[in-house]
């Protein structure tokens, strides 16, 4: 392990785009730990109070990202709101892994009609475009952080059970598992211990790229009104509050949506990288550039 982690580290440093996304995904996820414990003004960033004086004031050295229509510093509330998205990525990815990962390992190991009944399942939820499913569940669910991450999660789940199900069908009729099975092993320890960890690489690759979008929907969703409750400083929400006096206050929304875009960004570029290094094929091609 390691050895694969120093090899990991030796490509991603000769690679600068690679390196980029490193940067920007470690820089979100310190900033969502840290961000209530580094504020300047904890009463601005929770959405506490109200000061005319202070409304729509531009950037400037005591406040970097202006002001919003209550007076409120707008720098804190998009630090603080940093830890809201991490909260909704790491909820939303986390929740559709349980529940996808062990229904498409089931329906792909077990087969027959089983497998048949859960894939058909999974279909009826694939034939909803997953937004437009998380925006009707949101809205019946009501608006709230809890509730945006489920919304996200239910509409997501199919996508991993459909892609651990085609792995595990792939990997399930490899030698080494017709040995585990001719040493009497048991169909938990075979699933779990030797056909899961060799059909997690896609898996993994769908997650980090997941991690950016589960930021951007949610956003979409607060941003429509079925999302994050106010005065919580979701970055959606921050972008749909300030949208109605763009023209008098651009930066309530710009540097709300410069967050979010920067952040998917870089896990679409960690992604990308986490892609290649876990193809067995990909990564010699990119060692192989490396010593030419």
């Amino acid at each position: 392990m390691t050895s694969e982690v120093r090899t990991m580290f030796m490509l991603m440093r000769r690679n600068v785009v690679s390196m980029i996304g490193f940067i920007i995904v470690i820089a979100f996820l310190i900033m969502g730990i840290i961000s209530p414990y580094i504020l300047t003004k904890p009463e601005d960033a929770w959405g506490t109070t109200y000061d005319v004086s202070k409304r729509y004031l531009p950037p400037s050295l005591e406040h970097p990202f202006g002001t919003d229509e209550y007076g409120r510093d707008m720098f804190n509330r998009v630090i603080l709101g940093a830890r809201f998205s991490l909260i909704i990525a790491i909820g939303v990815v986390g929740l559709a892994l349980v529940i996808g990962v062990p229904l498409g390992l089931i329906a792909g190991y077990s087969g027959g009609r089983t497998g048949t009944a859960l894939m058909r399942i999974t279909d009826m939820f694939l034939a909803f475009p997953p937004l437009l499913l998380a925006i009707a569940l949101a809205a019946t669910l009501g608006r709230g952080l809890e509730n945006a991450i489920l919304a996200l999660a239910i509409s997501w789940w199919p996508w991993y059970a459909r892609l651990i199900y085609v792995q595990v069908n792939t990997v399930k009729s490899m030698p080494y598992v017709d040995a585990a099975r001719v040493l009497g092993l048991g169909s938990f320890t075979i699933m779990f211990r030797h056909i899961l960890p060799n059909a997690l690489t896609p898996v993994v690759i769908q997650a980090s790229l997941d991690m950016g979008s589960a930021v951007l929907e949610a956003a979409g969703l607060s941003f429509l009104g079925i999302g994050v409750q106010p005065p919580t400083p979701e970055w959606g929400l921050l972008v749909s509050q300030g949208w109605q006096s763009i023209n008098v206050a651009w930066w309530i929304s710009f540097f709300p949506g410069l967050a979010i875009l920067v952040t998917v960004l870089g896990f679409n570029l960690l992604a990308d990288f986490a892609r290649e290094f876990m193809d067995p094929r990909l990564r010699i091609t990119m060692m192989t550039k490396e010593v030419v």
